[in-house]
């Protein structure tokens, strides 16, 4: 049984799961809030479906691992759901902060709503991400529980920290590079190994296997986020469906950029000026001169083959851990 045999299995469960959580937003007859939610995870309104639903990588990590260590997958559905609502929690937030006007090419919730009331079910969908654990039908322990709750709420700081982190970098003049993979180690990474972490632990896995594949996500996220900013400054825009070198253009601070800024010398200079469609180019063409592209794949690939070799040790030889494997190369075998 490959990936597209278990994705066909799962992601029908974890949806339904997640639709019983986030029916916990109705009030008495009041379902605008419940609307509101659904029409973020894709459910409702124009261009619903599976593009405006997302891929649901994070739930699914979740249930493989769960089967991976001998588990049941029935068992993790509650953690499925929990760690794609905390997901969408972030989301929501991160629009309002980013000012984004769409996801997923779809008008963001505070477009549509307003600020206020967009925070406000950016805070409902953080709550229901902990009541998950909670409903009818759960079958693990209240010690079980209590760790997979803590284990989510941890990793909510993170998330948080990261984001913190990449909000204060705007305004700050000085990043080093150290300081960026610090940022999406909590903004990109903890939330992938959390899912992974919680497979484990609904699966039965003991406490040093939980955490080995924490670290295997952790290693996904870094190389993930890498990967994506090569592609935002170097990538083909027939294959990432924006303009090349994007991320210079917005000035985002990423891996390469703050490496290129680090060598202080005609990237840096150039940096310091306007930048816009025309002059973009030149400016990838400087960054890779002088080591930029080189550096930063580099680190992805240590992060990769770090993530492939710990779970290589880590999965037993059956069908799920065989997906699980496939499922992680769709993440960070990334085409530019």
């Amino acid at each position: 049984m490959g990936l597209p045999d278990f994705s066909q299995r799962f992601l029908p469960e974890i949806e339904t799961q997640i639709i019983k959580v986030i029916e916990s937003a109705k009030i008495d007859q009041d379902e605008s809030l419940y609307q509101m939610l659904g029409y973020h995870l894709g459910w409702f309104g124009t261009g619903a479906g599976e593009r405006a639903q997302g891929k649901r990588i994070r739930p699914l990590i979740t249930l493989l691992v769960a089967e991976t260590v001998g588990g049941d997958y029935q068992d993790a559905l509650p953690a499925a759901a929990a760690v794609e609502i905390l997901h969408n929690f972030s989301l929501i937030h991160d629009d309002i902060e980013d000012q984004s006007d769409k996801r997923r090419g779809r008008e963001t919730l505070w477009k549509i709503h307003g600020i206020p009331i967009a925070l406000n079910a950016g805070d409902a969908m953080f709550s229901l991400a902990f009541i998950a654990f909670n409903l009818p039908g759960n079958r693990h322990s209240s010690d079980i529980n209590f760790q997979a709750s803590s284990l989510l709420a941890a990793t909510c700081l993170a998330l948080t920290k990261g984001q913190h982190m990449d909000i204060s970098f705007e305004t700050q003049t000085k990043v080093s590079t150290d300081d960026y993979l610090a940022m999406i180690k909590g903004k990109t990474a903890a939330l992938l190994a959390a899912s992974m972490q919680l497979g484990a632990l609904l699966g039965g896995a003991p406490i040093d296997t939980q955490q080995a594949f924490y670290q295997v996500g952790i290693n996904i996220g870094l190389a993930f986020q890498v990967y994506d900013d090569i592609i935002g400054i170097w990538g083909d825009s027939d294959f990432t469906g924006k303009s090349a070198a994007t991320d210079l253009i917005t000035r985002k601070k990423t891996l390469p950029i703050l490496y290129g800024l680090e060598q202080n010398g005609e990237f840096s200079r150039m940096w310091q000026s306007d930048i816009t469609t025309k002059n973009a180019p030149l400016l990838a063409e400087q960054l890779m001169n002088e080591g930029a592209l080189r550096y930063a794949k580099k680190i992805a690939g240590e992060y990769t083959s770090s993530a492939r070799n710990q779970l290589a040790k880590l999965s037993p030889l059956n069908s799920a851990g065989e997906a699980l494997a496939e499922l992680i190369s769709t993440l960070i075998q990334r085409d530019s």
